[in-house]
C-alpha cells in the first residue's frame, strides 16, 4: 500500500474526481489503481479570500506499488503507507482467576476496559456515577431546575466529562503507534459516523456519544467486563508498597493486584485520600478563566471569508494565545463552534462552566473558554493539593456572585475590559443554563488573571474582527480546564512512582487532555498491566 499525501481538490469536487486526481498524480492507468482510502482530510483557511482547497493523504492500493514507488522515490509525499492496525500485545491465560479494577468509566476507563476485556481479562470498573441514561436525566435537571445530583452530573458517571462536551476526537499527543485509530475504529463500530476516521477535526457530539458509548459499555460486558454503577471507591488497601484491593463507599471491600486509575478531573475526594494514603501526588498546571460567547457567524466570516457558511466546511473554529505583559499566558481552550456553555459543577454551592456541542454544530453561538496558565511553581510551591484548593474557593465564589442557585456570573467584554459592571445584555444573547447573572467578574479570579485576559481580548480581536466586542459575553468560571494533579508513574511500567500495581491514567492523573488522547492513555495503560498480570501469574508458577 502507499500512502499519497498533500493531494488537493478544490471544495466541491465530484466524488469521481478524487480517484482521477490520485491515478494523474501517480501516473498510472486506471485498471492499475487498485483500490484507495481517505485518511485524511483537511483543509487550509490560512488564506481566506483566496481558493479554500482539501487536502488529502490518501492509502493506495496499485498493480505495481514497487515500481512506483521507484519512480517516485525523491518525492516527500509518495511513501510506503504505514501499518495502522491494531494488534493486541496478550492474551489472558486460561484459568486465570485474577480480575483487574478500573476505577471510572469516563474515556479512559472505557478503552482500558475494553482493551482488558478484549484480551480475556475480564475487569471490573467501578464507576461512582450512574449509567448514561439516567445520568443524562440528572444533568439536565441541574440545566433546567437547578437542582445538582453530586455523584451524577457533567463530571461523574458513564461517559466521564467528555461526554457532554463537544466531543472533539483531534489531539496533539504524539502516537507512533497509531492508538488513536483504534479509539477512532471501536467509536465507528459502535454507531459514530464513519467521516471522524479521516476528517481533520473529527467530533461526535453530546447526544450520538451517549448512544456510542453505551453501545460499547455492553460489548465490555459480553467479553466477561463487568461494570458496576454508582459504585464510589472510598479507599486503597496497600501492603509492602502494593496495591492489594479497593473499598467502597458502601463497606465492600474487592481483592486485586491491579487497579487503573482512570478518575477524571473532579475526583478531588480520591486526589485526597491517596495522598494521604501516600500514593506519590504532585501538582501539575492547570487554567482558569471564562467562558466567551460570540455569534457563530462572526466566527465563520473572519475564518472563512467569503466561504462562511459552506456546507463542506461547516461552522469554523479558532485556537488564541496572548503572552501577557505580567508574565502570564492567556489562551482558548476547548473551542465549541455552534454550541452551548453548560453548567459543569460537580459539587454543592460551586458554579464551573463547560462548553459542548451536538454534533450539527448549528447552536447560534460560538464558545470557548479564556483562560490563564496557572504554574504550580510560581502560584502554590510545595503543596500537591493546593491546585484543588484553588479550584473549590473560586468555584464556590462564583456560586455567591451568580446568586447561590447555581446561575453564573456573567459580564460583557465591553465592560470587563473597561473595569464596569454590566446591567444588560447586547446582541449576544448567553446560552448557559440556569442562566446567568450580569455584573462584574473582577473579583471572580486572581487578580493577575483578570488584567491577563484584559489586555488579551483587544489582542485576539486583533486576529479576529469582532472577538472584543462591546457585547460578547463572559460567563465565569472556567477552573476544571485539567487535573490541578499528577498522580506520576513510571515511564516504562506506567506503575505508581511508589505503589506496584496502581495505574495512574487519563486526565485525572495528569497524562490525558481530551476524550482522544484518553481514551489512547486507557489502551497504553491496559496493555501495561496486561503484560504485568501474565508476568506475575509466570513467576507465581514457576515458583510453586
Amino acid at each position: 500500500m502507499i500512502r499519497l499525501t498533500e493531494l488537493a481538490l478544490p471544495l466541491d469536487h465530484p466524488p469521481e474526481a478524487l480517484r482521477a486526481a490520485i491515478v494523474k498524480r501517480l501516473q498510472v492507468a486506471g485498471d492499475e489503481l487498485l483500490a484507495f482510502s481517505v485518511f485524511k482530510r483537511s483543509y487550509d483557511a490560512r488564506k481566506k479570500n483566496s481558493e479554500i482547497t482539501f487536502v488529502y493523504i490518501i492509502h493506495a492500493t496499485l498493480v505495481d506499488e514497487a515500481g512506483v514507488l521507484q519512480r517516485f522515490a525523491p518525492d516527500q509525499h509518495v511513501r510506503p503507507a504505514p501499518d495502522t492496525a491494531y494488534y493486541p500485545v496478550a492474551q489472558a491465560a486460561a484459568g486465570m482467576t485474577e480480575r483487574p479494577v478500573i476505577i471510572g468509566f469516563g474515556p479512559c476507563g472505557l478503552f482500558a476496559a475494553l482493551i482488558l476485556a478484549q484480551m480475556g481479562f475480564k475487569p471490573i470498573v467501578l464507576e461512582r456515577g450512574k449509567d448514561v441514561r439516567n445520568r443524562t436525566q440528572d444533568t439536565w435537571a441541574l440545566w433546567r431546575k437547578k437542582t445538582l445530583t453530586p455523584e451524577s452530573n457533567v463530571q461523574f458517571g458513564e461517559g466521564g466529562a467528555g461526554l457532554f462536551s463537544d466531543g472533539k476526537l483531534y489531539s496533539q499527543i504524539k502516537d507512533p503507534k497509531f492508538y488513536g485509530r483504534k479509539v477512532m475504529h471501536e467509536f465507528v463500530r459502535a454507531g459514530a459516523p464513519e467521516e471522524i476516521m479521516f476528517v481533520s477535526k473529527p467530533h461526535i457530539g453530546t447526544f450520538r456519544l451517549t448512544g456510542v458509548v453505551s453501545t460499547m459499555r455492553e460489548e465490555i460486558r459480553a467479553l466477561g467486563g463487568e461494570i458496576r454503577f454508582e459504585s464510589r471507591v472510598s479507599d486503597v488497601t496497600l501492603q509492602d508498597g502494593r496495591v492489594s484491593g479497593v473499598t467502597l463507599a458502601g463497606g465492600e471491600e474487592i481483592k486485586t493486584r491491579y487497579v487503573v486509575l482512570a478518575l477524571g478531573h473532579s475526583s478531588r475526594d480520591t486526589f485526597r485520600m491517596l495522598h494521604a494514603r501516600g500514593v506519590f501526588v504532585e501538582a501539575k498546571p492547570f487554567a482558569i478563566g471564562f467562558r466567551i460567547e460570540h455569534p457563530q457567524s462572526l466566527i465563520d466570516k473572519s475564518r472563512l471569508g467569503k466561504y462562511a457558511g459552506h456546507p463542506a466546511l461547516g461552522a469554523a473554529d479558532y485556537k488564541l494565545v496572548h503572552h501577557a505583559s505580567n508574565g502570564r499566558a492567556v489562551y482558548s481552550f476547548c473551542m465549541c463552534p455552534g454550541g452551548t456553555v453548560v453548567a459543569a459543577t460537580s459539587e454543592v454551592g460551586r458554579v464551573v462552566t463547560n462548553g459542548m456541542s451536538q454534533y450539527s454544530r448549528n447552536e447560534r453561538n460560538a464558545n470557548a473558554g479564556i483562560v490563564v496558565g496557572i504554574s504550580p511553581e510560581q502560584d502554590f510551591p510545595g503543596d500537591p493539593l493546593a491546585g484543588v484548593a484553588l479550584q473549590e474557593q473560586l468555584e464556590a465564589h462564583a456560586f455567591e456572585l451568580g446568586g447561590r442557585d447555581y446561575c453564573a456570573p456573567g459580564q460583557l467584554v465591553g465592560d470587563f475590559v473597561r473595569g464596569q459592571a454590566s446591567t444588560t445584555l447586547g446582541e449576544v444573547t448567553p446560552s448557559y443554563q440556569p442562566g446567568i447573572k450580569l455584573g462584574d467578574l473582577a473579583s471572580s479570579l486572581p487578580e493577575y488573571a483578570i488584567s491577563a485576559i484584559r489586555e488579551a481580548l483587544p489582542a485576539f480581536g486583533k486576529q479576529i474582527r469582532g472577538f472584543d466586542r462591546d457585547d460578547a459575553v463572559l460567563t465565569g468560571i472556567e477552573t476544571r480546564t485539567s487535573s490541578p494533579v499528577r498522580i506520576t508513574r513510571d515511564p516504562q511500567s506506567l506503575q505508581s512512582l511508589n505503589t506496584r500495581g496502581l495505574y495512574p491514567a487519563g486526565e485525572g492523573a495528569g497524562y490525558a487532555g481530551g476524550i482522544l488522547s484518553a481514551g489512547v492513555d486507557g489502551i497504553k495503560v491496559a496493555e501495561a498491566l496486561a503484560l504485568a498480570m501474565l508476568a506475575d501469574a509466570q513467576t507465581g508458577s514457576e515458583e510453586d
